[in-house]
């Protein structure tokens, strides 16, 4: 069972009808929508004329196409086509075409370019058919054989290979270092050394990745694609095929889960384009499970952490190093050991991160990308620092605790950590734990307790949005954004709800069409900072112009007033203070003969005062397990999040978010591993049957908890920061922790499964670079 609603900030507005407040918790506008079918995702759209595709992949992991035989294939009926790299439509050749908004440096893999395979399950054909059953029966008759080249995909045995990445790589900034690290190492009276690792994770949302491409009468493309950016895909499409972007419309109004997945386009989409615009007509492509195995996962990681500390606990040196695999084509890059350098105050910091290039397909983000790896390592090692100085975990990070950022010498524009461990601690009992291993039972288990800080970037990016009040007094508010689950249609109608006083069901948010105003990729937890700014500004400007209509009125009730004697609410303007003394919105429009009253708002970042400051949101995890030793079984029976994350706006979805999160944690602490057979250079468990994830079994009491805080240095219109990544940042390492408080056994890589338990953990090849 899980709290989805906070002790703090607990009013409810259950029916949408009463005067909506920020840190209300509300239920979803479009959740009705989503239970009863009407929602409609990117599969499921309705086209005439529609054909379906499949998807035929690699079965080598590197080399080259020697030929296709196709000829079986297009003997099955209602087959009416296969499009290989020998009879694909025109595209674009060069790199820059195929860089999306968030392409990492490199050259972005071209669907169906060329002969060359660069991964196995790499799409190498594209089978067009009446029906989705001829297309996928005729998809296992395609021949395709290969000169087979020597793959590399053991990352770990590679790790001498490692390589920094270019330091004006997109999205990569360079760790730094300060102080004299290696000095304070050496000379500190108590310090720990170990090596960490991650093994690879696989997205898996619920709605596969598919994109439905519908050809209008005049050749326009309308495409309904899974993806976290309707204007990202359109983009993409226009560069790739040579279209102007008034050809092309892409929308994405539902999406069911995406996590970092639908960040760039995934192959689908330009398959399908192809294939529309080679057979004009409309087609659909839908990925299967195991096909999205094949790409998308968040990456292998190695880390090795040095901590140094006095004798009273203070760190002296911090010293982190990370290797990653990247694929051949893009140096894909995530911030991985940045994150210890932010978290607790030293002044000696040595970090360095490296890649190492693979046979696999480019990494993707993946839910706090770069954290949740980094932070874990760091997290295990304060704990294990902690027990070399007989102190309470907490106490150690209370001990150094970051008044400001020391590595970037800033003070915070808001930082309620210290509250975060307060309320959790107190939450969870935290102060009844015994120090020792091995202290506490219950039955024939194991019990222990363990507890991790988590952080995560506040960012703010660009937006549009428009907000129009219509005659009836109904307001429509606009921008590109994307719902992927994260409750963004709910949260921008109550910010322009509050904004305009209005009643929630008096409220429309339009999102999911690349026709609409200027919106971001929908990650890095900035959709509330970023849009939201954009439409608390449209509605801000909105009541300016309804103000000075109102002024004009015959009645003159409004004439002698400024902006601060007047307010909004039950949709009215009135008096302040005096709602007997004001007039319907509606009825502002009517007296002006006007029908609809529009404003737009062109956000932006406060980027000469946010330089000033760090910026960040925090978290203090708290966890308890229950082990069996006999089985090597482990099960978490308790979880406190505490987060600090600017000013909530829904209690309800922003909670729901935290424990999700919560609950991908602990799937990445104790299940979720997908393998490779290096042989082949194929990953092996690529379905649900063998990838394991956590289930309703698996998940325990989650209990949220948000920290008071504002911060108008981020968000300067709503004081909020973002709650998407940072539910998930530290939940592996405080289970990491809680299983060695039961067993005493050190287990330092993810997942931890019983057969690490018993037999011990895994062997890690360590860098031949040198250490200090």
């Amino acid at each position: 069972m899980t709290d989805l609603i906070p002790e703090l900030r607990t009013p409810v507005a259950p029916d949408g009808t009463g005067p909506v407040q920020s840190g209300m918790a509300v239920s979803r506008v479009d959740g009705r929508a989503k239970v009863t079918g009407a929602a409609q995702y990117a599969a499921e759209v309705a086209a005439p004329d529609l054909a379906y595709g499949v998807v035929v992949t690699s079965t080598v992991a590197r080399g080259r196409i020697k030929a296709i035989d196709a000829t079986a294939a297009l003997g099955v009926p209602g087959v009416i086509d296969v499009l290989t790299h020998e009879n694909r439509p025109k595209m674009r050749a060069h790199d820059l075409a195929y860089k999306d908004m968030t392409a990492p440096g490199g050259s972005p893999f071209r669907p169906l370019f060329s002969s060359r395979v660069f991964w196995s399950g790499q799409p190498v054909a594209l089978v067009v058919a009446e029906t989705f059953e001829a297309a996928r029966h005729a998809a296992r008759l395609v021949g395709v054989t290969y000169d087979v080249e020597e793959h590399d995909t053991d990352m770990l045995a590679g790790l001498h290979k490692a390589y920094a990445p270019r330091p004006m790589t997109p999205g990569f900034a360079p760790p730094k270092s300060k102080g004299d690290a290696t000095q304070a190492w050496n000379s500190a009276p108590v310090k720990i050394e170990a090596e960490y690792y991650n093994a690879v994770e696989h997205h898996n949302p619920m709605e596969m990745f598919a994109s439905t491409v519908v050809v209008g009468a005049d050749g326009h493309l309308t495409i309904y694609d899974k993806t976290q950016s309707s204007q990202n895909s359109r983009w993409y499409v226009s560069h790739v095929f040579g279209l102007g972007k008034d050809k092309v419309t892409v929308r994405n109004p539902y999406v069911g889960g995406a996590f970092g997945a639908g960040l760039r386009p995934q192959y689908q989409l330009p398959l399908a384009v192809m294939a529309a615009l080679q057979l004009k007509r409309s087609v659909r492509v839908v990925l299967t499970r195991q096909q999205m195995f094949s790409f998308g996962h968040r990456p292998e990681t190695w880390h090795r952490v040095r901590l140094a500390a006095d004798a009273v606990g203070k760190l002296q040196a911090v010293w982190h190093e990370a290797v990653q695999e990247t694929s051949r084509l893009e140096d894909y890059v995530q911030v991985v050991v940045n994150w210890s350098g932010h978290l607790y105050a030293c002044d000696n910091i040595h970090l360095d991160y490296r890649l190492v290039e693979q046979d696999r397909a480019t990494p993707i983000d993946m839910r706090a990308p770069g954290a949740a790896h980094g932070v874990h390592a760091m997290e295990v090692a304060m704990d294990e620092l902690a027990y070399a100085l007989r102190m309470d975990p907490l106490e150690l990070r209370l001990t150094n605790y970051a008044e400001h950022d020391h590595l970037d010498d800033k003070p915070y524009s808001s930082k309620e950590l210290r509250q975060c461990y307060r309320l959790g601690a107190d939450r969870f009992g935290w102060h009844d734990r015994p120090i020792e291993p091995r202290s506490m039972r219950a039955g024939d288990e194991l019990v222990g307790w363990g507890m991790a800080t988590g952080v995560w970037d506040s960012l703010v990016m660009i937006a549009r949005a428009s907000a129009v009040l219509h005659a009836d007094g109904r307001l429509v508010v606009s921008s590109a954004a994307s719902d992927i689950g994260t409750g963004t249609y709910t949260v921008m109608a109550m910010i322009a709800a509050e904004r305009l006083g209005l009643p929630l069901e008096r409220v429309t948010f339009q999102l999911g069409d690349s026709t609409l105003p200027l919106a971001p990729v929908e990650g890095g937890s900035s959709h509330v900072t970023t849009v939201g700014g954009a439409v608390a500004g449209a509605c801000d400007k909105l009541k300016n112009t309804l103000f000075k209509l109102a002024r004009c009125r015959d009645d003159g009730l409004f004439k002698e007033c400024k902006p601060k004697d007047v307010e909004f609410s039950g949709g009215r303007l009135h008096l302040l203070g005096q709602p007997e003394r004001g007039v319907a919105l509606a009825d502002v429009l009517a007296q002006a003969g006007r029908d609809r009253v529009e404003e737009k708002f062109f956000m932006t970042p406060q980027l000469l005062k946010q330089r000033k400051f760090a910026r960040a949101v925090h978290s203090a995890v708290f966890v308890e397990v229950r082990v069996n030793e006999r089985l090597g079984m482990v099960r978490v029976t308790r979880a406190v999040s505490a987060v600090a994350a600017g000013r909530i706006i829904n209690a309800k979805t922003a909670a729901s978010q935290v424990s999700g999160a919560v609950v991908w944690g602990i799937s990445q602490a104790l299940h979720e591993e997908t393998f490779t057979d290096h042989r082949l250079g194929r990953f092996m468990n690529h379905d649900f049957a063998e990838y394991h994830v956590a289930v309703n079994a698996d998940i325990p009491d989650v209990q949220v908890i948000f920290a008071d805080e504002e911060d108008r240095i981020v968000s300067r219109q709503l004081g909020a920061k973002g709650v998407g990544e940072i539910g998930i940042v530290g939940v592996a390492a405080a289970v990491a922790n809680a299983v060695f408080h039961a067993t005493g056994k050190r287990l330092r890589t993810t997942p931890i499964t019983p057969d690490k338990l018993l037999l011990g953990d895994r062997d890690l090849p360590a860098t031949t670079r040198p250490a200090p």
